[in-house]
């Protein structure tokens, strides 16, 4: 494997573990899981894909990511498929799959830390 597979933010690369990956080359399952997650508005694809009790349409979820274009929403959406944390569902739709769902889940000590942080700044 290259040196631009390991870390590199275009498809076709998508962090899995076991593969090489920004920050480990073995592909620890965490770093693999940081390598993905701490990709541009990969976080916020999550988020609204989440909040939307239904699936989404492409154009729809772009208006809710405020500005990304669509050639990296595109490879994001791309990006989570490959991971097992979105999938396409009727109608060019997008939703999460229960691996997304549990994602979000495990993200919410961190939403409450967030919360936390924020009353903390005031």
């Amino acid at each position: 494997m290259g040196s631009d597979s390991a870390g590199s933010d275009s498809a076709g690369s998508t962090p899995v573990p076991g593969r090489p990956v920004r920050g480990s080359t073995t592909g620890r399952p965490v770093m693999a899981a940081l390598d993905l997650l701490g990709r541009r508005w990969t976080l916020r694809v999550i988020w609204e894909l989440h909040r939307h009790t239904a699936p989404i349409g492409f154009r729809d979820l772009q208006r809710s990511c405020d500005g990304m274009s669509s050639s990296v929403l595109s490879t994001r959406l791309t990006e989570l498929r490959e991971a097992g944390i979105a999938a396409p569902a009727a109608e060019s739709t997008w939703q999460l799959t229960p691996l997304g769902t549990d994602l979000v889940t495990a993200m919410g000590p961190l939403l409450e830390w967030s919360r936390v942080w924020a009353e903390q700044q005031k």
